[in-house]
């Protein structure tokens, strides 16, 4: 199953190019570098939906909120964790 992780962008890396903008995303502790290509409008603190690396849309802080909950309660969010930790693949 291919999910988009709720996350929250903690740094922008400045760039003159979108193609490749490049933002930190903190996943409830987990820090990692994301493409935010798909998002060029998104800004420090707003949560965005990553799927594969690459974040696809704006979200809302309590639409994070409730995604991170589902995940939670659903028992699949610590795998999703650890690919995250580890970068695989799906």
């Amino acid at each position: 199953m291919c999910l988009a992780i709720p996350g929250k962008i903690l740094e922008i890396k400045k760039n003159d190019e979108t193609v490749f903008l490049i933002g930190k995303v903190t996943f409830s502790g987990v820090t990692k570098n994301i493409n935010l290509s798909l998002v060029p409008e998104a800004k420090i603190g707003d949560h965005v939906l990553v799927h594969v690396g690459v974040a696809v849309s704006i979200i809302d802080e309590e639409e994070a909120e409730k995604t991170l909950n589902f995940l939670q309660g659903t028992g699949d969010l610590d795998e999703l964790f650890d690919d995250l930790i580890s970068d695989k693949k799906p």
